[in-house]
Parts: structure tokens; C-alpha cells; sequence
């Protein structure tokens, strides 16, 4: 890797008030989040996986979700470290010499191969193609597929963070029959969870019976905290078990793990989480002109007085007060802006209907109870959201999210469980924690419309990288669905313009200008505009049978300059004006 070097100069002294404690926060997470996030996605290659269920190959099923898992890492955590293995195979290669334990990719980062190599599998003749190449066998270990992903997680030289199994079967009770490999399953599942190594089940409902988890897979796999030990339902369809693995893929991070203090010597932990965040565009990286390799940034800074390199002691902060630079020392500063040790205070409860829309000042945050900090959190955070929703309240809160930051105040909107009819869980048990405003927030703000196209520049990308003709169609969320909805209420809608307003009525058309009163005295003057300028004589429309043709509003006007009493509808108005006349 190639080096960078950036100066800056400047004398002994920095500006005092300058943002130091946001760099601080994103250096203290910084720390903890350096590490690699490390995914094995094991996949079941026996027969029953490659044979048709439900108009659907699982083991196709498998594989897409791989390739959409990889694409998805690619974008958003280049860093992280993704292998894939087979079991179920006629076919062995791992480090351990285990018998049909196939490594077809080993733990590294993704790149645009590993897609196209696993995209060979999605072909129509593909399944037959597999079964020459890896072939199938059911004589394999759990035992030994789980020894290989833990020797893999060992073998890596990488720095790794979260290490995760996760396993694609629809095959309920791989070991029936065979009491030993059970039990080597499931202890070796118990020693991978001691070390921090998590399996997690990706199941597919298999062909002719209900997926049974307590056969053997409830022993194996760790269940998440906020899942509440509810193991969802098989999956059927490609878009079901997409929906899980996008939920498991990436390892829930707390931003900040604080005390929830009720009242004196009431308290609870809790962990901050963010549920969404603005998409952008990836960063940039520096490459070397001459070798096209990433090179590195070392900053330092120059004393413009001396010519030296300064030392982070010899860097003071300073205030202009009376024209005089007072000098401050860093940890002066940081006493200054200290308002009390991280953490959230419970101030009171508010009626539910007294947060406002014109409140929303940042995207809200997620509260979630922490056992591991304070024992009981979860029975007392529970109890806390439950009497929250019965009450329809809201807790008012002072919280501090890390030390030497300011405090705000923030409302926790409460938030019930919600489950769909496959158990999977759309919304979890907590507390939107909303910012409150103070009185310089509440302003009005101009926004400039700028045109987002994250999709179709990710689309590009993926497209330039995996050497396709074109890339992908993006589809546009945001536009109406204008077929289904003609599909639906099209005639409704039809009949509704019919109604309201004539045949040639143009919407996009400029509106007319301000009419004339319309003489009452029934002569030929009774004319009035019918937009566009255009002049209608109304006795004459009235005996041609043309008053069906005229908009509401242009009827409703000259029933109103005529002093005709009348209801508001077309059908009223129009019987009105034909009585006026006498037709």
C-alpha cells in the first residue's frame, strides 16, 4: 500500500468550540466496530434440495440468496468476509479431510467472481450439471460441517468481529436414526456458541410434510434475544426466504448501551440502535496514479513559527475574550462541556397526542432492554412499554448519549411486537426515541428538489463489474402503479370524469380567465366562459341538450349570476338551467 503525507500548518494554539466531541464519539465506535464481520453460508446439497417443490428448486432458492447477500456486502460492507460450503456431497474439500464437506468458496471478501461462479448454478440444466460435478451423498457429519466453518473462522489471518453460520436445509432431522451424530451435532453447536460463533437456521419447507424444528434443529441453533424464541415459519418461496436472510444478514449493533434511570435507585439497561439511515453514495478512495493501488493518508502538523512537528500535548484550544486569546487545556474544555455521566433520566410522562409531526428534527432512534449490563432489564423495560401503550403515553427524557456531549430531551414512542402470519417479526417491542426540538429549532426550511439514483448507480456498478450488456432494470418504488391501479378502479374512475366533467375537458389545460357576470334577464346575453376564453350561450346549450358537456363550475356560475336556487350537483343544476328556460 502506498503512503500519503498531509501538513498542516499552524501555530500553537486551536480555536476553542469546534465539534471535538462528535469525533471523539465516532472514534470511541470506531473502536469497536473495526472488526471484520465474518458469514459461512453453509448449503444442503442432498437430493431432496435439487429436486422441483412447490414450482421451486431449494437449492436455486439457496443460491439466489447467496448471490443477492454477496451483491448487498459488496455495496455496503466491502470489508466484511463471506465463504461458501456444500454438504450433502459425493465430493470432499476441506483443510480437515472431512468426508462430503465440499468448501466451494473460502472466507474472504467478496468480490464479482464469487457472483458469477455461484450464477452457473441458477442455469435450467444446472441441477444435473451439479450432481455430475459435486455428486450427492447422505452419509455426512453436521459434526464435521460445523469443525470445517470453525476451522475457517481459525484459518483466517484477517481481523474478525461477529462470526456467523448460516445453514440452508429442508431436511428436519438430518440424523434420524443415528443417536452419536446428534449428539456430536449438538455439542459442538453448544462449544461454537461458547466462543461467539452464532448458527442461525435458514429452513425451506420441505415437499411432504411440515419442517420440524424440535426434531433436531431447536437443540443447535441460538435463537436472538429480540426474536423472543419464536423460530419463523419455513420458507415456501424465493421472496419469503429472502425477506429472513436480509434481516439475519447483517449483526444487530447497538450505537450506545446506557442506564434508564426510573427514580432513585430504580435503573435498567438499555441499547440504542438505529432502525434506518440515508442511503448515499460509497466514499471515494485515494489510488496511486503510477500503480493503481489504494495508498495511505498520514497526517501530521507543523508549528508555522518553528518549522517542527507538534505533538498532541503541544496543540492548545483557545477563546478570543476582551481581545485576548485565554488558553485552555484540553481536558479543561472537556470538563466545561461535561453535563453529567451518559445516560437517560426519566423527567415524566406526556399524553401521546402531544407529539407533533413538526417535532421531527433527525431520524428517531430504537430502545431495546440490555439484560447483560443490569439483570431484570427486560422484565422492567416490558412492564415500562406495556403500561406506556395501556395509558397511551409517552415518557418524557433527559438523555446524555456519551460523555462531554450536551444533553437533549427526547420523547420514547412505544412500540407493540408485530408478527405476520409466518412468524416473521415486521416490528419489535420497544421505544422509538424521538429528538425533541428546542425553541431555535422550530423553523421553516427550504428544500431544493434534487433527483436521487442510488439504484441505478449501484445498478452500473454491479453491471460493469460482473461484465454484463446492460444493467438490471431499476424499478421505481416511488411511482404509482398505474396499471393495477386501472385494473382495479378504472371504471370507476371513467365513470367518475364522465360525471364531473365533459368529454373535451383537459386537465393540464391553463385556467380560464376571470368571467364576466352572466345578464339574468334570459336574452341572448346569457353568455358565460367555458375556459380558454371561449364564450357559451346557455340558452343555447340548453335547447341543443349540450349542458351535460359544461363543467360544474361554469353551471354553477350562471345558476349563481341568474339567482337560480338550486342543489350542487351536475344533474341539479342542469335541470335547474333547463327550467329557466323553459325546455
Amino acid at each position: 500500500m502506498s503512503h500519503w503525507s498531509s501538513t498542516f500548518w499552524g501555530s500553537t494554539a486551536g480555536l476553542l468550540g469546534e465539534d471535538d466531541e462528535a469525533e471523539a464519539g465516532d472514534a470511541e465506535q470506531q473502536t469497536s466496530w473495526d472488526n471484520k464481520d465474518s458469514l459461512i453460508l453453509v448449503i444442503d446439497c442432498s437430493k431432496e434440495m435439487l429436486l422441483y417443490s412447490r414450482d421451486e428448486i431449494p437449492f436455486q432458492l439457496c443460491v439466489k440468496c447467496v448471490i443477492s447477500i454477496l451483491k448487498h456486502k459488496i455495496i455496503s460492507s466491502d470489508k466484511d468476509l463471506i465463504g461458501v460450503v456444500f454438504y450433502a456431497t459425493e465430493k470432499s474439500k476441506n483443510s480437515s479431510d472431512f468426508k462430503h464437506v465440499y468448501i466451494y468458496q473460502q472466507l474472504d471478501l467478496p468480490d464479482a467472481q464469487c457472483i458469477l461462479d455461484l450464477e452457473k448454478f441458477l442455469e435450467d440444466d444446472s441441477c444435473d450439471d451439479f450432481g455430475n460435478t459435486f455428486g450427492h451423498n447422505s452419509g455426512f457429519s453436521l459434526n464435521d460441517v460445523l469443525w470445517t466453518c470453525s476451522n475457517m473462522f481459525s484459518n483466517s489471518r484477517q481481523k474478525k468481529g461477529h462470526k456467523r453460520i448460516m445453514l440452508f436445509t429442508n431436511n428436519d432431522n438430518p440424523h434420524a436414526g443415528n443417536l452419536a451424530l446428534q449428539r456430536q451435532a449438538k455439542t459442538k453447536s453448544r462449544d461454537l456458541n461458547e466462543i461467539g460463533i452464532a448458527i442461525e437456521l435458514m429452513h425451506i419447507q420441505p415437499p411432504d410434510h411440515a419442517f420440524d424444528s424440535s426434531l433436531f434443529y431447536q437443540d443447535v441453533i441460538q435463537m436472538d434475544d429480540d426474536e423472543g424464541g419464536i423460530l419463523p415459519d419455513p420458507a415456501e418461496k424465493f421472496e419469503e426466504l429472502l425477506t429472513r436472510v436480509q434481516k439475519k444478514e447483517h449483526k444487530k449493533r447497538p450505537l450506545a448501551t446506557l442506564p434508564f434511570m426510573l427514580a432513585d435507585g430504580v435503573e435498567l439497561g438499555v441499547s440504542v440502535y438505529n432502525l434506518c439511515r440515508p442511503a448515499t453514495k460509497s466514499s471515494y478512495v485515494n489510488l496511486d496514479s503510477h500503480t493503481n493501488k489504494e495508498v495511505k493518508i498520514h497526517t501530521k502538523y507543523i508549528c508555522a513559527d518553528t518549522g517542527r512537528d507538534l505533538m498532541p500535548t503541544d496543540i492548545k484550544l483557545y477563546q478570543m475574550f476582551g481581545g485576548e486569546k485565554v488558553i485552555f487545556e484540553k481536558e479543561e474544555v472537556a470538563e466545561m462541556k461535561s453535563f453529567g455521566s451518559p445516560g437517560l433520566l426519566l423527567m415524566g410522562f406526556k399524553p401521546r397526542s402531544s407529539l407533533k409531526n413538526y417535532f421531527h428534527l433527525r431520524p428517531a432512534q430504537f430502545l431495546y432492554p440490555n439484560e447483560k449490563n443490569i439483570s431484570g432489564s427486560t422484565t422492567l423495560f416490558s412492564a415500562l412499554l406495556n403500561r406506556s401503550l395501556a395509558r397511551d403515553v409517552i415518557p418524557i427524557c433527559r438523555l446524555i448519549p456519551r460523555a462531554n456531549t450536551a444533553p437533549r430531551f427526547v420523547a420514547l414512542l412505544p412500540q407493540e411486537e408485530e408478527l405476520d402470519k409466518h412468524n416473521n417479526q415486521i416490528t419489535p417491542p420497544g421505544f422509538h426515541l424521538i429528538f425533541l426540538p428546542f425553541t431555535d429549532d422550530l423553523r421553516k426550511l427550504k428544500y431544493e428538489e434534487t433527483p436521487k439514483a442510488l439504484q441505478k448507480h449501484y445498478k452500473n456498478l454491479e453491471a460493469l463489474a460482473l461484465d454484463r450488456d446492460e444493467p438490471e432494470e431499476v424499478i421505481d418504488l416511488t411511482e404509482p402503479k398505474v396499471e393495477s391501479i386501472d385494473r382495479q378502479a378504472g371504471e370507476a374512475i371513467k365513470e367518475f370524469k364522465d360525471v364531473v366533467f365533459p368529454d373535451d375537458y383537459n386537465p393540464d389545460a391553463k385556467p380560464a380567465p376571470k368571467r364576466k357576470a352572466v345578464d339574468s334577464s334570459g336574452g341572448a346575453a346569457k353568455r358565460t366562459k367555458a375556459g380558454d376564453g371561449v364564450e357559451v350561450n346557455m340558452r343555447e346549450e340548453a335547447q341543443q341538450g349540450r349542458l351535460s358537456k359544461l363543467t360544474v363550475p361554469v353551471l354553477k356560475d350562471f345558476v349563481k349570476a341568474a339567482g337560480i336556487k338550486c342543489g350542487s350537483k351536475k344533474a341539479d343544476l342542469i335541470e335547474a338551467i333547463k327550467e329557466h328556460f323553459g325546455v
